[in-house]
């Protein structure tokens, strides 16, 4: 299961790497208002399969960055109360950024308490082309 959007191109690269051919797509927001709030909101799922696409099996979730975690956590919370058996993958894992001190990503690509600025976000939010996070948009 990819999270929208992060989890999308390095989720559709694991699904041709190792012949996945059962694809599902979890949209997940929280609201971002004042920051203490938003850290105490519920999520909104957007996009969520039905759980008999899940339910009883393995399923790998895939994100590109575990921050503080809240995204992939209620999505594998979502489809644990399915009757799926969740596993996490992230490219990069944040422990400093976590709320979760019981749940971590079973697989990752890193271990970094960097922004990143994946290939396919570069042209997201910074000023005039320039990356967001990069030492030009300072």
């Amino acid at each position: 299961m990819m999270i929208t959007r992060g989890g999308l191109v390095p989720g559709g690269i694991l699904s041709e790497a190792l012949d996945i051919k059962h694809l599902l797509i979890a949209a997940v927001d929280f609201p971002n208002d004042v920051e203490a709030a938003r850290l105490m909101s519920w999520p909104k799922f957007l996009q969520f399969p039905e759980d008999n696409l899940f339910a009883g099996r393995r399923t790998l979730v895939v994100d590109d960055v575990w921050g503080s975690g809240r995204t992939i956590t209620a999505v594998k919370n979502r489809i644990e109360a399915g009757g799926g058996f969740p596993e996490l993958c992230v490219l990069h894992y944040n422990p400093k950024r976590t709320l979760f001190t019981k749940t971590w990503p079973n697989y990752y690509g890193a271990v970094t308490d960097a922004r990143i600025v994946y290939p396919w976000e570069i042209d997201r939010g910074g000023p005039e082309g320039v990356p967001a996070g990069s030492p030009e948009s300072n």
